[in-house]
């Protein structure tokens, strides 16, 4: 039951606020377009995002945050979501009260906000998310830093919280596959002064209002912060989107809007998240990163073996089987793949990196990799599929083949042996003739004629329905005679978003297509790499076709990959054990060794001990101790022999020649201590030495800086093996 306000009457301030129920407002709608054409019959919220529909972990982390009643905001599809909702748990919950609120006329966030407040239904500070949010934050001290700032300022009517998401310095995307965003704030009230997302193609130029800099005496400016869409609001936001009927974007307008407007005086502040998780699913690439992040338990509790209608059991490898599955003994399933409940896979088959959702069918020699099969899927034998992503009910007759970047819409049937091209959008549906801006709705509903022509079609649905005639399209100009499906054309400008936001890996000739990548980087000199749906590049060619690639390609970028993960482990404070769990992910899909995640470690290590604030020698040799004492049994996990130390030891020679050349001077020193500390032992120091001895004068530059430790290993060395003579 509703607590009610009453007045306060010169009773402080604090309980007053305790009395009212922290309240959220869900947008159950995206108001774009890039999940088409699957959400022409489904609402972006109930897409399965691994085999769970996304609004269900929206609604468990509200509800674990705290919040106790939810408005769901449902405009596209409404009937399919209040059906949805209707039908499940939230509506039965005593102390989490979920209301629908259903409209046909918003197209857009303003438009759903502007609704809300007419409604009055909102008493006080809200949480404002979207339906495809995952979360497992506290908004425990976010919403206390949010009410201590509005008793001391009425103004302070918004706090966005953030957190930290180094940007591909070659797509200038973030590993969700947003755009580089740049944002300042004041890094002593954290209040946000400009916020700034950048196009792909951007050279990281932007502009600052003077103005800024004499409001405050200093600025904080950030292009390695994501924005996780949770913010906590004021009532007046809602307000504010009334009095403005401009504001149809959140970020675009209303934010925009009030960091400009020097007349009201509202202010936005933000809250940064370090060791939790929060993400929004915005695009298909985003979907692959947030399902792999789940899958690698980033998201706990939010994870397969513990969340959802059907429990999976957690297997070696980051393997999730649910109970009711059927896999034949030569079928080969790889790490972190996901099978639902009643599926059932042939022999000789090959999953990895991969989730199959409930009643699959999936014959004999097939191969999947790193693609999302939804439920109720027929495969026949000898299919391929490659990061491909397969609605409900979808058909493959023996033989065909997905290329990376698929999308294949509701009960689309492939005919034998076709291949659907790279990238390609298929659905029973003909695509509109007029695109949509990415503020309209991805409307199915009969009732919207604006949407496109294809609203007047036979068997369009009527935006809450699927069931009914379906206009069927045939021939073999689209999925082959006999199957059934249209395949979308895409003009240039969607052919880049495509690309950017695929599942798929980018190739670098796309890249260099798209002009996403730096000059300086000369990517041509590397045909084979391709670029993860993380951000980072790898050098596993998605056509296979090139014999000679260059195997350093590998290692370079298996290095960023390791960087990367190792450094959202040090901003995040991620436990060990999952770090091993992702490195060991990256591994097998490199194909790389123990040696190769040592030698990426350690690179990492020592780059974090050089970016470390020093003006001395003395200065970056305690700041390397410190960072190897921090991370010595996770470098320790991947150095099981005398091999591995070798490596590493060359690996420091060429940090030290290439790109740290700091560490120089410090080489003997470092590997001194690494020794002391059991890093390093003995037996590689001089066996490193021993190969050494025959290399060219150039490359003994570090040999002879550690003569003095070499030779009194050598002595320590020979009086052990004296005083183990004597005891003989």
């Amino acid at each position: 039951m509703r607590v009610q306000r009453k007045p306060s009457k010169g009773a402080d301030e604090q309980e007053e606020l305790a009395r009212v129920p922290l309240q959220a407002v869900l947008l159950a709608d995206s108001f774009a377009t890039k999940f088409r054409p699957i959400t022409l019959e489904r609402p972006k919220v109930l897409l399965p995002l691994v085999n769970v529909p996304m609004i269900d972990y929206s609604l468990a982390w509200l509800d674990s945050a705290g919040v106790e009643e939810v408005f769901v905001f449902c405009c596209a599809h409404s009937k399919q979501v209040t059906g949805y909702l209707e039908s499940s748990q939230w509506l039965k919950q005593s102390n989490f009260a979920v209301t629908i609120i259903e409209s046909h006329n918003a197209i857009s966030a303003g438009d759903a906000l502007r609704s809300i407040y007419e409604r009055h239904v909102i008493n006080g500070d809200f949480v404002l998310i979207t339906g495809d949010t995952v979360s497992n934050i506290s908004l425990k001290q976010a919403l206390q830093e949010h009410k201590e700032r509005r008793k001391k300022d009425s103004n302070a009517i918004m706090t966005m919280i953030i957190k930290k998401s180094k940007p591909s310095p070659i797509t200038h995307q973030s590993r969700l596959g947003t755009d580089e965003l740049f944002i300042a704030t004041d890094p002593d009230t954290k209040q946000l002064l400009y916020y700034e997302d950048k196009s792909g193609n951007s050279k990281g130029s932007l502009t600052l209002d003077k103005g800024l800099f004499s409001d405050s005496s200093s600025i904080s400016l950030h292009n390695d912060m994501q924005d996780c869409y949770i913010d906590i609001c004021a009532p007046e936001v809602l307000s504010l989107f009334t009095d403005n009927f401009d504001y149809q974007h959140l970020r675009r307008h209303f934010v925009k809007g009030l960091l400009v407007d020097d007349i009201m005086g509202y202010k936005i502040f933000t809250h940064q998240i370090h060791s939790s998780y929060a993400a929004k699913v915005d695009n298909f690439r985003s979907y692959d990163t947030i399902s792999k992040d789940i899958i690698q338990r980033w998201t706990y509790p939010l994870v397969p073996d513990v969340f959802g209608n059907c429990v999976s059991k957690l297997e070696r490898q980051g393997m999730y089987r649910a109970s009711d599955v059927e896999i034949s003994r030569s079928a080969e399933i790889g790490p972190l793949t996901v099978i639902g409940n009643g599926s059932k896979i042939g022999d000789r088959s090959r999953v990895s990196n991969s989730v199959i959702g409930e009643g699959c069918h999936i014959g004999s020699t097939v191969s999947i990799e790193g693609s999302y099969i939804w439920n109720n899927v027929t495969i026949g034998d000898g299919c391929t599929l490659r990061y491909s992503i397969v609605c409900d009910g979808v058909i493959m007759k023996p033989g065909a083949v997905l290329e990376p970047g698929v999308v294949l819409s509701f009960k689309v049937v492939i005919v034998e042996r076709f291949v659907v091209p790279a990238y390609s959008k298929v659905s029973l549906f003909q695509q509109p003739t007029v695109e949509d801006s990415d503020e309209e709705l991805e409307y199915a509903d009969s009732s919207s004629a604006e949407i496109s022509p294809i609203s007047q079609k036979k068997g369009f649905p009527g935006g809450d329905s699927t069931s009914g005639t379906t206009e069927v399209h045939w021939g073999s100009f689209e999925v082959g005679v006999g199957g059934a499906g249209c395949i979308w054309s895409v003009c240039e400008a969607g052919r880049e978003e495509d690309l950017r936001h695929s599942v798929a890996p980018i190739t670098a000739d796309k890249l260099a297509e798209i002009t996403l990548y730096d000059e300086n980087l000369e990517l041509s000199q590397h045909n084979g790499s391709v670029l993860l749906p993380s951000g980072e590049l790898t050098a596993t060619s998605i056509d296979s076709g090139d014999d000679n690639e260059d195997p350093k390609d590998d290692s370079v970028y298996f290095e960023k990959e390791v960087e990367a993960t190792f450094m959202r482990a040090v901003q995040e404070n991620i436990k060990e054990a999952n770090i091993i769990l992702e490195i060991n992910s990256l591994r097998l899909s490199y194909n790389m060794t123990s040696a190769d995640c040592a030698d990426a470690l350690f690179y990492s290590i020592m780059k974090l001990a050089a970016e470390m604030p020093h003006s001395s020698n003395s200065d970056l040799q305690k700041s390397v101790a410190k960072v190897v004492m921090d991370w010595q049994k996770l470098l320790k996990y991947y150095m099981p022999s005398l091999d591995e130390e070798i490596e590493v030891i060359l690996k420091f020679e060429e940090i030290c020649l290439t790109s740290v050349k700091e560490f120089s001077p410090l080489f003997s020193q470092i590997l001194h201590f690494l020794y002391t500390k059991d890093v390093i032992q003995e037996e590689a120091i001089l066996s490193w030495a021993s190969e050494k001895e025959e290399a060219d004068e150039a490359d003994k530059v570090f040999l002879k800086q550690s003569e003095s430790l070499i030779q009194w290993l050598k002595n320590a060395s020979e009086e052990e093996s004296g005083e183990d003579d004597d005891e003989e």
